[in-house]
C-alpha cells in the first residue's frame, strides 16, 4: 500500500501517468520526506484561454499567479490571443466583475503600494472601457445602498474600506485625459450598425448625465459620514469634472479633427452644457483652444459651430460673460477717446465666433437689443466689444440701431424697464472716480450711441433719414414728458449726441439745461465717436497666465503647513528671577495670585497652545486668518476682529479699498467648521462692516454675488439680510455696536472728559431708543419688517379704536385718547414720519437708491428668464426676503429721494409680478392659494412704498394709476380670502397688512378718482 505522501504526489501526477508500471516517487516526495520541507511556491499562470484565468481570479490568486493573469489579459503572455476583456461580452463581464468586486478590494493598496506600479497599471488598463467602468459604477452603488441604513456602524467597516477602494479605482480609470478617446476607439470598432449605436449613446450617457459625479460623491459623504479619511477626489467635484470634460473635448478636437470623432465629441460638449457650471467648461475651452493660437481659434469655432443651435447661444452668452468678468470689467473705460487693447482683443474674439455664423451673428444682436440684455450690471467694455464686432456686417449693425430706437422710444419700456438697463450705471460715474472698478451696469442707450455711431461712419444717409423719422421724434419726445428725471436725463442725451452727428452746429439739438453741461452728459454724447477694432489676443493671453500663476502659488502657500522651522523667532529672552524679600517695599500691596488658567488644566503638556496668534491689525492679515479654514484660534480671532477693524480702516488708507472685494468673498463663502459661538451674528456684521466702509463700490458687488455667484439658499439670504442692514445703517436709522470700537483713539477724547466738551448726538439718542444693532438674530431682517409693518398700522388701528368707542362729542376720555395716540404715534412713527421734519441728506438717499436699490431690482427680471436662476429667486423663503429687502431699502432711502419715483414704480411692478406666488392669485376661484410667506413680504414692501409716498398720493396715482387700481383690487381679493382671527399666527398678520393698506389705497382712489380716470380708460 502506497503512503499518505505518495498518494497526494501521484493525486499531483498528469492523468496519462498516474497508471504506468514502476514508476518512482519525484523530488516532491523527497522534499516531503525532509524533516524540515521549504515552502513551495504557487506557480504563475501559465494558462491558455481566457476560461482559465476567469477560473484563476475566482480560486483567490496570489499576487504572482494575478500578474500573470493580467498579463495574459492583456496579450503580454508567452502567446498572443484574439480575446479583449474591454469588448463588452459574456466572458469579458464575468472577468470584470471578477476584478472589480474581488480584486481589487483585496489588492489594490498592494498595487499601489509596489515600487514599480506595473501590476496597478495592468488592472487599470483592463478595466478601462465601457464594461469596465460601469462595473465599477454599479459595484459602488450596491456599496451605497449596503451602508446607508448603518453608515456608522463598526459591523459595515468593510465595506465602507471596499467603497473606498472603488473611488480610488475610478479617479485613476478616468485620471488620463487620452483615455476616453481610447475608450471609444473600443465603441467605434465594433461592426453591428446596431449594436455601435447602442454602445455610441451608452458612451455618451456615461460621461455626460452625471451619474459619476453623483455615485462618487454619495460615496464620499458616506465614507466621511462613518469617519473614514477620504481624499479629495476629483470625480465627486462637479467643478473638476465639467472641466475635465473641457479638457477631453479639447484635446480631442487637437489630435483627431476627422468628422466621425468630431460629431461625437460636440455631442460630448453639448450634453456637458447641462450639468451645471458651464462657464467653467467654456473658460477651459477659452484657455485651451481659442486663446492659443490661430489653429486653436479655428479648432474652436469648428467646435463650438457643430453644437446643436441652443448650446451655440450659451456659449455665445457665456463668453461675453467671462469677457466680462475676467477682463472688460477691471480696466478704467471712461475716456473713449483712448486706445484699450483688451476690448480690441475681445472684438477679436466675438469677430471669430460670428464670422461664418449667421446665427451667431443674431444671437449677438438679441442679446444686445433684447430687455434684459446687453450685460446687466457690467461695465460698458463689452458693450463696446460686441457693438464692435458687428460694427463689419453692415446689416447687422443698422438692426443693433433701428432696434434699440425703438426700444428707446416705447413708452412701456421707458416706464417699466430697471433704470439700469436703461442707462447703464450703478452710480454717479465722474464725481467717483477711484469707484471705477465697480460694476456699472448695462445700457441701452450706451447700445444705441455705440451702433449710431457706427452706422454714421458706414452710412451716414441711413442714420440722417432715420433721424428725421416719427420713430427718432417719439423717442425724445416720450423722454422728455416721463416724470422720471433719469428717464429724462437719457433722452435729451441721446438727442444732443445723434443731433451732433447730422446736424449743422447751429441746428443741432441743445437743450441748454443744467444737467447737459456736467461731465457724465460729455460720456454719453463721446459714446457716438467711439470706433473700437479687432485687435490680437495677447493682452487677454497674458492675464490669463498672470491669474494662472497667482492661483496655483496661493493654493501652494495654503497647502504648505507652518513648520517649526520656520516659526518666527522673537528676540525676547525670559529669565526667571528670584525675589528679594529684603529689599521688598512694605507699603507695597501685593496682588493676589491669578487664577489659574483654562488653557494649563490639560493634563497634557503637549495639548497646550503656546504659539497663539496675535490680533490682527492690518487687512491683509485679517484675509490670512480667513483664509487659513484649518486654524481654529485664527478663525476665531478674525471673526471677532473684522467688524471694529474694517470699520477704523475704512476712512484711513486704502487698505479696505484695495481687499474690500476679496474681504467679502472669503466672509460671504465663510463655513462653520469649528461650530464657533456667535458665527452667524460675527459673520453678518463682518459684511455690514465691508458694505458700511465702501457702500458705494461694495452694496452693488453683493447685489450681482446674490444673482451671479455660487452660493447656497442659506449664503444668499445672508446676503440679501446684510444688505438690507448695511442700508439702514448708512441711512442713519440704525448704529452698530462696533462704530464706537472702530474710532482709534487718538482721534477720541478720554471718556471723563469727553463728556464735559460733546453734547449727546443724534447718534446717542438713537441708541438710548434702542435702535443699536447690538446683536444681530438669524431673523433681524424679518424683526425690522415686522416693526416697518406695525408702524404702518398703528394710526389706522388708533383711528379704529376711537371709531369702535362712538363719537367723539359723547366720550368723556375722547381728548385723552386723542392726546394718547398723537404720542403714540410721535413714539412709533419717530423713524418714518420724522423723515418728513429731517430730511436724509441727497447723497446719502442717492447712495441708498443707485448702490443698494437699484441693483437688486434690476437684476431680478434677467434671473426670470434664466432657468436656473427663477428656479434659485423663487424658493420662497428667498424671495420672500428679497421683497422685504427691498422694502427696507425704499424705506430707508425716504421721501427726499430724487429717485423715488423710478424706485416706486419699479418695485411695484415687482410686486404686481409676483402675484402668482401669492395668495388670492386665483380670482376666479373663491379658495385662495400661493405661499403665505411671500404674500406677506409683498405686502410689507407694498406697505413701506405707501408708506414712504404718503406725502405724495396725487402724484402717485398721477403716474402709477393703473398700478393702484390693480393693487387694490388684488389686495381685496386676499382680504376676504384669508381667515385671520386670533390664534391664526402669519394669516392674521397678513389679514391686518391687507386691511391697512386696502384703507390706504381706497382713500386714495376716493380723494383721486378724477386722476385715475384719465389713466384708466379702457382699463378692465
Amino acid at each position: 500500500m502506497p503512503s499518505a505522501a505518495e498518494a497526494m504526489v501521484g493525486s499531483l501526477r498528469p492523468a496519462g501517468e498516474a497508471n504506468k508500471k514502476g514508476n518512482e516517487p519525484d523530488k516532491f516526495l523527497s522534499l516531503l520526506k525532509a524533516p524540515n520541507p521549504p515552502e513551495i511556491p504557487q506557480a504563475v499562470f501559465q494558462g491558455k484561454s481566457p476560461e482559465e484565468a476567469l477560473e484563476a481570479l475566482k480560486n483567490q490568486p496570489s499576487y504572482d499567479t494575478l500578474l500573470g493573469v493580467l498579463e495574459y489579459l492583456q496579450k503580454g503572455g508567452g502567446e498572443k490571443h484574439d480575446f479583449d476583456v474591454r469588448r463588452p461580452g459574456p466572458l469579458s463581464a464575468q472577468i470584470i466583475h471578477i476584478l472589480v468586486t474581488e480584486v481589487v478590494p483585496n489588492y489594490w493598496a498592494v498595487l499601489q503600494e509596489a515600487s514599480d506600479k506595473g501590476g496597478s497599471d495592468l488592472i487599470l488598463a483592463c478595466l478601462r472601457s465601457l464594461p469596465g467602468i460601469n462595473a465599477a459604477l454599479t459595484y459602488m452603488r450596491s456599496l451605497i445602498l449596503a451602508a446607508k441604513p448603518q453608515a456608522k456602524n463598526s459591523s459595515t467597516i468593510h465595506i465602507i474600506f471596499n467603497m473606498n477602494y472603488t473611488l480610488s479605482l475610478l479617479a485613476a480609470l478616468l485620471d488620463n485625459d487620452d483615455e476616453v478617446m481610447h475608450i471609444w476607439d473600443h465603441v467605434a470598432a465594433t461592426n453591428d450598425l446596431i449594436r455601435a449605436r447602442t454602445l455610441q449613446h451608452e458612451f455618451l450617457s456615461l460621461f455626460a448625465n452625471g451619474k459619476i459625479i453623483s455615485l462618487s460623491a454619495e460615496a464620499v459623504n458616506i465614507c466621511r459620514q462613518a469617519g473614514r479619511p477620504v481624499e479629495a477626489l476629483w470625480t465627486a467635484d462637479n467643478k473638476q469634472y465639467v472641466s475635465w470634460l473641457a479638457r477631453i473635448q479639447a484635446g480631442w478636437i487637437k489630435s483627431r479633427p476627422k468628422e466621425e470623432d468630431l460629431k461625437v465629441c460636440t455631442e460630448l460638449g453639448a450634453r456637458a452644457l447641462r450639468l451645471g457650471h458651464s462657464e467653467i467648461l467654456v473658460q477651459t475651452l477659452l484657455s485651451e483652444l481659442l486663446l492659443r493660437d490661430e489653429a486653436g481659434k479655428e479648432m474652436f469655432n469648428t467646435l463650438v459651430n457643430n453644437y446643436p443651435l441652443p448650446e451655440q447661444r450659451q456659449v455665445l452668452l457665456l463668453v461675453l460673460k467671462l469677457l466680462s468678468d475676467l477682463y472688460l470689467n477691471s480696466i478704467n473705460d471712461t475716456k473713449t477717446n483712448e486706445e484699450y487693447p483688451t476690448i480690441w482683443a475681445s472684438v477679436g474674439i466675438l469677430q471669430s465666433i460670428i464670422a461664418n455664423n449667421d446665427a451667431q451673428r443674431d444671437n449677438l444682436v438679441t442679446w444686445l437689443t433684447s430687455a434684459s440684455g446687453a450685460g446687466v450690471g457690467e461695465r460698458c467694455g463689452i458693450r463696446r466689444a460686441a457693438v464692435a464686432a458687428l460694427a463689419v456686417h453692415k446689416e447687422s449693425i443698422s438692426t443693433v440701431l433701428e432696434r434699440s430706437l425703438s426700444q428707446f422710444s416705447d413708452q412701456l419700456y421707458i416706464k417699466h424697464a430697471p433704470i439700469l438697463q436703461q442707462e447703464g450705471k450703478l452710480y454717479k460715474r465722474f464725481h467717483l472716480s477711484h469707484h471705477l472698478k465697480a460694476n456699472q451696469g448695462t445700457a441701452h442707450a450706451q447700445v444705441l450711441l455705440l451702433s449710431a455711431g457706427y452706422v454714421h461712419r458706414l452710412s451716414p444717409m441711413k442714420l440722417t433719414i432715420l433721424l428725421r423719422s416719427s420713430l427718432y421724434l417719439n423717442a425724445i419726445s416720450n423722454r422728455l414728458a416721463i416724470s422720471q428725471n433719469r428717464a429724462r436725463f437719457l433722452g435729451m442725451a441721446v438727442g444732443e449726441a445723434l443731433s451732433g452727428l447730422v446736424h449743422a452746429k447751429d441746428t443741432r439739438l441743445d437743450f441748454k439745461v443744467e444737467e447737459m453741461v456736467t461731465e457724465e452728459a460729455d460720456w454719453y454724447r463721446s459714446l457716438v465717436h467711439v470706433s473700437d477694432k479687432a485687435g490680437p489676443l495677447d493682452p487677454l493671453k497674458t492675464s490669463m497666465s498672470s491669474s494662472r500663476s497667482k492661483d496655483s502659488k496661493q493654493r501652494a502657500k495654503q497647502r504648505a503647513p507652518l513648520s517649526r522651522d520656520n516659526m518666527p523667532k522673537t528676540g525676547f529672552i525670559i529669565e526667571e528671577v528670584e525675589d528679594d524679600k529684603e529689599q521688598e517695599d512694605p507699603d507695597l500691596m501685593p496682588y493676589a495670585k491669578p487664577d489659574s488658567d483654562a488653557e494649563d488644566s490639560d493634563d497634557d503638556p503637549t495639548l497646550i497652545n503656546r504659539h497663539k496668534p496675535k490680533t490682527p491689525v492690518y487687512i491683509r492679515d485679517l484675509i490670512n486668518y480667513l483664509r487659513d479654514v484649518e486654524n481654529y484660534d485664527k478663525q476665531k480671532l478674525a471673526l471677532t476682529t473684522a467688524p471694529a477693524l474694517i470699520r477704523r480702516k475704512a476712512n484711513y488708507g486704502t487698505e479696505v479699498v484695495s481687499h474690500a472685494e476679496e474681504l467679502a468673498s472669503l466672509l460671504v463663502g465663510l463655513q462653520d467648521k469649528f461650530e464657533l459661538g456667535n458665527f452667524y451674528n460675527l459673520r453678518l456684521q463682518g459684511m455690514v462692516a465691508v458694505i458700511v466702509a465702501q457702500p458705494k463700490k461694495m452694496a452693488p458687488w453683493f447685489a450681482k454675488t446674490f444673482f451671479d455667484g455660487d452660493y447656497s439658499l442659506s449664503q444668499r439670504a445672508s446676503i440679501l439680510i446684510v444688505l438690507g442692514l448695511s442700508g439702514r445703517e448708512v441711512a442713519g436709522f440704525e448704529t452698530s455696536e462696533y462704530t464706537p470700537a472702530a474710532q482709534f483713539s487718538s482721534k477720541a477724547l478720554p471718556s471723563n472728559i469727553e463728556k464735559h466738551y460733546l453734547q449727546p448726538s443724534s447718534t446717542s439718542s438713537r441708541l438710548q431708543t434702542g435702535a443699536s444693532l447690538k446683536a444681530l438674530p438669524p431673523n433681524a431682517l424679518d424683526n425690522l419688517a415686522q416693526s416697518l409693518s406695525q408702524t404702518f398700522l398703528a394710526p389706522m388701528a388708533a383711528e379704529a379704536a376711537d371709531a369702535a368707542a362712538g363719537p367723539d362729542a359723547l366720550k368723556l376720555s375722547s381728548f385723552r385718547s386723542r392726546l394718547e395716540k398723537s404720542q403714540t404715534n410721535s413714539q412709533i412713527l419717530s423713524i418714518s414720519k420724522s423723515r418728513g421734519i429731517r430730511s436724509i441728506p441727497n447723497n446719502t438717499a442717492s447712495v441708498i437708491s443707485t448702490s443698494f436699490f437699484f441693483p437688486l431690482s434690476s437684476r431680478f427680471q434677467a434671473a426670470m428668464r434664466s432657468s436656473t436662476a427663477s428656479k434659485i429667486i423663487f424658493q420662497p423663503y428667498l424671495l420672500a426676503l428679497y421683497l422685504k429687502t427691498l422694502g427696507l431699502l425704499i424705506h430707508a432711502a425716504g421721501p427726499s429721494t430724487l429717485a423715488l419715483p423710478q424706485m416706486t414704480a419699479e418695485l411695484w411692478d415687482l410686486l404686481l409680478g409676483v402675484r402668482g406666488q401669492c395668495l388670492g392669485s386665483n380670482t376666479t376661484e373663491s379658495e385662495s392659494w400661493g405661499d403665505m410667506a411671500v404674500t406677506h413680504a409683498v405686502l410689507i414692501a407694498l406697505a413701506a412704498l405707501l408708506d414712504v409716498n404718503e406725502q405724495d398720493v396725487r402724484g402717485l396715482c398721477e403716474r402709477q394709476g393703473r398700478q393702484v387700481v390693480e393693487s387694490m383690487e388684488w389686495i381685496g381679493n386676499i382680504f376676504y380670502n384669508t381667515r385671520g382671527g386670533e390664534g391664526a399666527g402669519e394669516e392674521n398678520d397678513v389679514k391686518m397688512l391687507a386691511a391697512g393698506i386696502l384703507i390706504r389705497l381706497r382713500e386714495a382712489v376716493e380723494k383721486y378718482q378724477a386722476v385715475l380716470m384719465g389713466d384708466l380708460i379702457g382699463f378692465s
